[in-house]
């Protein structure tokens, strides 16, 4: 008897192959059959006009710590979900020591926007090792796959303790970095990834571990993964508008040494930037001309942000800004209420026009705090239209918002990307075999960010409003592609004897639900979220994880480990 049977809808098998009707049979959480089916079934599915898929891949979250106390890993599984990937961008909670936990947490609330009260509470650092963390998830359950790389900011700063803020590290700080990556990676850590950002700084304001690493620091510690099999890189190498010839050579030169592919975060189609594009490309074909592989994360949907003044996080990476957004709220709050300090602030946001953030009149005020009815009537409103309104600059108006609303203001920047011009670009370059579908950041920028959902709104709505993509082409893109970048053993297809990770959803209904406000975090702190519309059945290793959009109880995921969960992808690529 099948443990599951899923019958009566079109199954879309992750290849790009032609959807199918088919009947889908499960038993010990794989896929045994995939076709005609009259064997009976303990629970038996009814995808009738529904589309039957692989469960969705995601390999750029920041799911370390919210994994210990969010096992479904929300709104991510609410997305159709089933494998994710976390520790990118070199910030990892493994290993770790307890003399630099505190510093590691607080590092992880700054630079990926997560309530400290929350880790705080949430995280106890009780592991030592990489594969002790790990450990700790297996014996609590997943409700979806998960698997980490390896960061360097973490163990740049066990390695090197303070002197990992601004120094180079000596011979033997460097084997000491080497000898804990190694052995990260021989308990299942995915692989070695780093940034070089110059928005990623610490709580202090000073920029994290991994950016005072030189080249010849990021080429030794790429290297330690040829030893480790089914590894990968990932890199944030810089967000320059234009890349410089020497950042084309680190990457490719990472993955020479470790002989294995590497993938950089993030971009995103902008109209009128072709060369900005090109530019990016550009370090896939320089790679390829030595026999390496270099994608890069494009998110496959527009980019909507929420900033504020609390945090500062975007706003600090304008020319003189990092000053003020870094000191602690009190100070940052008076220093606001000066016409000189805006003036400067005004002065160095006109160097870096380019930026969207700083388009102060066509900002638009997303939500305040205060319940005061005068503030709570600016929701919505845009602040170009205050500031006629009120006869003063945009920029002023902002900051009398965010002053009388203790600094937590959300403020969104105009949404760039939104044209049918751009979406046929988007399309185009997601069929590209330099780029990979991703860069999500699920997990992290909570206050920030809301691009949890792209899955939902490539397969749902590019495919269904836009006509941009079929179908197949869609799932593809996100689940066939990413897992074989990553060497995902059994998963990303619908093939008899893989993984029984699958989505059943309909096409004519998957979107993003609305964002809305949770605060279910530990310590009291809240987070942005939303489902998905449309999505009926979701299963784990041949568990139902999901019915009708609500999770269930059960934990069938795995933790992904390197070598036994990963094949091998050389530098040369899948």
């Amino acid at each position: 008897m099948l443990d599951c049977l899923i019958r009566g809808g079109i199954v879309v098998d992750g290849t790009g192959a032609p959807g199918r009707g088919a009947a889908v049979g499960i038993q010990g959480g794989r896929i045994v059959s995939i076709g005609r089916s009259d064997e009976a079934a303990r629970q038996v599915i009814d995808a009738d006009g529904l589309a039957v898929a692989p469960g969705f891949i995601d390999v750029h979250t920041h799911y370390d710590a919210q994994v210990l106390w969010d096992p479904h890993l929300t709104p991510s599984s609410l997305h159709g979900i089933t494998t994710a990937i976390g520790g990118n961008c070199g910030f990892t909670i493994a290993p770790m020591v307890p003399d630099e936990a505190d510093y590691v947490m607080r590092m992880l609330a700054r630079v990926e926007g997560m309530p400290t009260e929350s880790l705080e509470a949430g995280l106890d650092f009780g592991w030592s090792s990489f594969g002790s963390w790990l450990d700790r998830l297996e014996d609590s359950g997943l409700g979806i796959n998960a698997g980490f790389l390896v960061g360097h900011s973490t163990i740049r700063r066990l390695a090197m303790g303070s002197a990992s803020m601004g120094e180079a590290a000596s011979e033997q700080q460097l084997e000491a970095m080497k000898t804990l990556l190694a052995q990260s990676l021989a308990e299942g850590g995915l692989g070695f990834s780093s940034t070089k950002a110059s928005a990623h700084n610490d709580h202090h304001g000073d920029p994290v571990p991994s950016r005072a690493a030189t080249d010849a620091e990021l080429v030794a510690l790429a290297a330690v993964c040829r030893d480790h099999p089914g590894t990968t890189l990932e890199i944030i190498p810089s967000i320059d508008p234009i890349w410089s010839p020497e950042t084309y050579e680190l990457m490719t030169a990472m993955v020479l040494a470790a002989d294995r592919p590497l993938n950089w975060n993030l971009f995103n189609v902008r109209p009128g930037e072709d060369a900005y594009l090109e530019n990016r490309l550009g370090s896939a074909d320089h790679a390829r001309q030595q026999g390496a592989t270099v994608v890069g994360l494009m998110l496959p949907d527009i980019m909507q942000m929420r900033l504020n003044f609390a945090t500062g996080v975007l706003f600090d990476t304008l020319p003189d800004w990092a000053e003020i957004m870094h000191l602690d709220p009190a100070a940052k709050a008076e220093a606001l209420a000066r016409p000189e300090v805006r003036q400067r602030l005004l002065n160095g946001a006109a160097q870096a026009s380019h930026r969207t953030w700083v388009r102060w009149d066509e900002t638009t005020v997303v939500d305040v705090s205060s319940p005061t009815p005068h503030l709570q009537a600016l929701v919505g409103r845009n602040v170009g239209e205050l500031a006629a309104e009120r006869g003063q600059h945009p920029f002023d108006v902002m900051c009398d918002i965010a002053l009388e609303d203790d600094l937590m203001t959300g403020f969104g920047p105009p949404v760039v990307g939104d044209d049918d011009e751009s979406w046929k670009k988007r399309a185009e370059m997601l069929g590209d075999p330099r780029v990979l579908a991703g860069g999500s950041d699920a997990g992290a920028h909570l206050d920030m960010m809301m691009t949890w959902g792209c899955t939902s709104a490539l397969v749902g709505d590019t495919v269904r409003d836009r006509g941009l993509l079929s179908l197949e082409q869609a799932v593809n893109l996100v689940t066939d592609r990413p897992a074989r970048h990553y060497g995902l053993r059994g998963r990303g297809r619908l093939a008899e004897g893989w993984c029984a990770d699958i989505v059943v959803f309909d096409p004519d209904r998957l979107t993003k639900a609305p964002v809305t406000t949770a605060w279910d975090m530990p310590g009291g702190g809240w987070r942005l979220t939303g489902g998905a519309e449309g999505i009926e059945n979701v299963l784990v290793n041949g568990v139902e994880t999901q019915r009708s959009g609500q999770l269930t109880d059960a934990r069938p995921g795995q933790v992904i480990r390197s070598g036994r969960d990963t094949d091998t992808v050389t530098a040369a690529g899948p």
